[in-house]
């Protein structure tokens, strides 16, 4: 078999790029280009000269996951060692994942591959690897940002309870930092209207107006008083309820963030 070490050399570089970029994002650590860039050289630099050692296969293995180690301390460049131990395991992680991604890709083209001193000996084209990594770090780089979505909006829901009359009700709040709204002064949560019947019932009367701004423009909304309303541990006296879109499947308020302080 003809190796083209130009041609491994990029492949490498390009692929423990993308692994590291990856698990920097996994990691939430900043991305800095240089040490990026020089990690995914030391690592195209170990992919090629790798194969060329003559070492016992359990050797091979520790040199291996030891040089990944390596690539991630040399990527990261943090003074918090949970970056570090976040990264790591992202690293070996994509790699096992998209290591088994390229190997059905390689069985679905009938490409021949063999088990080597701790390595992967195959004739793939490279356009067929890049392409695969491409699409993988694609789909990873989407599935890291959803997950970081979600796990930020279950950090800022809460549990609240109002309290309308002889009605209550108990909803899920999130809280929003975009949420200013205030009347007379006062912060103002945002409900549906739907929400509002079921506080209020049928009777339900305003004691005021205010002015929303949305991405159609500006409009004006009735504002409707709460009588208690409970927040996490805190309860809270006479507070404002606006007409709104909320229409999430996880919160059915927007609240104000003044009232999550303390």
């Amino acid at each position: 078999m003809v190796v083209w070490i130009e041609l491994a050399l990029l492949e490498n570089f390009l692929i423990d790029g993308v692994l590291l970029f990856l698990s920097l994002k996994c990691a939430g650590a900043r991305v800095r280009w240089f040490p990026l860039v020089f990690s995914s050289l030391a690592g195209a630099g170990q992919a090629v000269v790798f194969p060329l050692l003559r070492l016992p296969a359990w050797c091979a293995y520790a040199v291996k996951v030891l040089g990944g180690i390596l690539l991630v301390v040399l990527a990261v460049r943090t003074k918090r060692p949970k970056e570090y131990v976040v990264a790591t395991v992202a690293f070996f992680f994509f790699t096992f994942a998209l290591g088994g991604a390229l190997t059905a890709a390689y069985s679905f083209f009938g490409i021949e591959k063999a088990d080597g001193n701790g390595y992967i000996v195959e004739q793939a084209p490279v356009g067929l690897v890049l392409g695969g990594a491409a699409a993988f770090a694609i789909a990873a780089f989407y599935a890291i940002r959803a997950a970081y979505r979600t796990v930020k909006l279950k950090r800022c829901l809460v549990e609240c309870t109002l309290t309308a009359g002889d009605r209550e009700v108990k909803w899920r709040g999130y809280a929003d930092s975009g949420n200013r709204l205030r009347f007379r002064g006062e912060p103002v949560c945002v409900v549906s209207a739907a929400a509002i019947f079921a506080l209020f019932g049928r009777g339900a009367a305003a004691v005021g107006r205010i002015e929303i701004g949305t991405v159609n423009g500006k409009r004006d909304a009735p504002v409707f008083l709460c009588e208690k309303m409970r927040v996490g541990n805190a309860e809270r006296e006479n507070v404002f309820l606006t007409v709104g879109d909320v229409d999430s499947g996880e919160y059915q308020m927007i609240l104000h963030t003044a009232l999550m302080e303390g």
